[in-house]
């Protein structure tokens, strides 16, 4: 369900939204609807990860770990103390 929702924005960022949606081949009222579905989107995932962050266990991991032996870890995979 969509509904109408008057925004007010200075006029140098209506233009350059404009601007930018123009070039995007969308209307303004897609390209603002884009942008706050992004910018949701980010908010909810740095949610998710900090929550998973905090139910981490350190020593199960290290468990987990063991399991591969003593392989190298991959170029970037290095664990960080």
């Amino acid at each position: 369900m969509s509904r109408t929702f008057p925004l007010r924005l200075p006029e140098s960022i209506r233009r350059a939204a404009e601007d930018l949606a123009r070039k995007d081949g969308v209307s303004l009222n897609q390209f603002v609807a884009t942008a706050v579905a992004e910018k949701v989107s980010a908010l909810n995932a740095a949610t998710y990860l900090r929550d998973r962050a905090a139910r981490a266990d350190r020593v199960r991991f290290d468990r987990v770990l063991a399991r591969l032996g003593n392989l190298p870890p991959r170029e970037g995979d290095e664990r960080k103390n």
